[in-house]
């Protein structure tokens, strides 16, 4: 009876919270347009600025060019490794002391058989037979100790290959790209400046994919979001309710965390538009978001 007169109760109260929200919908509150990717380009090495090939306001691409540091020693660098690996390629092809070690173990061995006729018919002593036998040894241990510095050769020139390709990389480091697709908000580093490793050069910020994150009550909604869901996204461009921006979308990330509000946060991706040359949505508009169940 208690029970059933606290349901009663309840309900009501319930009902008068959330008037206006159908069964079928969950309304996120505190929505706000945010970055995806806003990000303060850096430099990964110390040295002089020699281009920048950007300024604010500009849209680049992902792997485009932007700064440029002075890459002088570096390329002296590459050119000494580019020698060094073309020395030890030479070295590790050169089988002129294998072949000589080869023709040197087939004329011991001649040599060989001929001192053992000799000695047959008494013309040598035993001893010089033996030398032969030692000299025959030696020319076939000199061409496994050949065949080992041909390998030996090759191993270094695999290390001086590697060697090259750093070299390489590290000219690559003086040539600073944008690793996405987007918008210059700022412009931080000068020309002729001296830049150390993590300086930022530009504040870079993708414009082209949002998302828009809010908040669900789990006092109402407990556990009934989940990734994937569809959502209906409102983005209002001014503080009035008519300049509306409307997306379809879908859940993309859940929080675990749930505050001591008993709210926990949910987004959702969106692809912005264009009206000329300004995107319609921009970071920190109002939203709405309404989850269909």
């Amino acid at each position: 009876m208690i029970a059933a007169l606290a349901m009663a109760f309840a309900t009501p109260a319930l009902a008068q919270t959330f008037p206006n929200t159908p069964a079928n919908e969950i309304q996120a509150e505190n929505c706000t347009v945010k970055f995806i990717n806003n990000v303060n380009v850096p430099a990964e090495v110390d040295g002089k600025v020699m281009e920048l090939k950007f300024d604010e306001g500009w849209t680049v691409a992902a792997g485009e060019l932007m700064v440029v540091i002075d890459d002088t020693q570096a390329k002296h660098a590459l050119e000494l490794k580019k020698a060094e690996e073309k020395e030890a390629l030479l070295n590790a092809t050169n089988d002129v002391n294998l072949k000589d070690s080869k023709n040197a173990k087939d004329l011991a061995f001649a040599e060989l058989e001929a001192f053992k006729e000799l000695r047959r018919e008494g013309a040598i002593p035993f001893w010089e037979l033996e030398k032969k036998r030692f000299e025959a040894t030696r020319a076939e241990l000199k061409i496994d100790l050949a065949e080992m510095q041909m390998q030996i050769a090759k191993v270094q020139f695999k290390a001086k290959e590697s060697e090259r390709q750093m070299a390489e990389y590290e000219i690559e480091k003086r040539r600073i790209t944008a690793p996405f697709d987007g918008y210059v908000e700022a412009r931080i580093a000068q020309l002729g400046e001296w830049v150390q490793p993590g300086s930022p050069v530009a504040t870079l910020v993708q414009l082209d994919k949002l998302k828009v994150e809010g908040y669900i009550d789990t006092r109402r909604y407990s556990e009934q979001v989940v990734k994937g869901m569809p959502v209906q996204v409102k983005v209002y461009r001014d503080a009035s309710d008519e300049n509306v921006v409307t997306f379809d979308a879908k859940v993309d990330f859940v929080g675990s965390e749930i505050g001591l509000d008993k709210l926990y946060r949910i987004s959702v991706n969106i692809e912005n538009k264009q009206s000329g040359q300004q995107w319609l949505v921009k970071p920190g508009m109002r939203a709405e978001m309404t989850v269909l169940k």
